[in-house]
């Protein structure tokens, strides 16, 4: 996994995205569609149709960079409100790409004794 920078900020683009898009057409959907800056810093997630795959685009300060995931099992938790842009925090984000929901996170109970 690509470390998340701290401080970062990153957006869900809410809906569907065609996940033929390459960096560029993605980069045009975060300047129309969401109004930010896509060479800004931030991350921005775009999920498939089907829902087993992400997509993620940020600009390192160096160069465009582009990261996919597809889910084995499974789809990426996503909001249901669609043409909006909704924050969410890198650790969020984390549960998100493990394909945990990232709404409402469990934590898991601890043993409290071996054996």
């Amino acid at each position: 996994m690509i470390p998340i920078p701290t401080g970062v900020r990153v957006w869900l683009a809410t809906g569907h995205t065609d996940m033929r898009c390459g960096f560029p057409s993605l980069a045009l959907r975060v300047q129309e569609v969401l109004k930010r800056d896509a060479m800004g810093g931030g991350l921005f997630c775009f999920r498939g149709k089907r829902g087993d795959l992400l997509k993620v685009i940020w600009h390192d300060g160096q160069g465009a960079c582009l990261f996919t995931k597809r889910l084995e099992r499974g789809r990426f938790i996503w909001p249901s409100v669609a043409g909006e842009s909704v924050t969410i925090s890198p650790a969020q984000l984390s549960y998100l790409l493990s394909g945990i929901d990232w709404r409402n996170p469990q934590e898991t109970q601890r043993p409290t004794r071996v054996g």
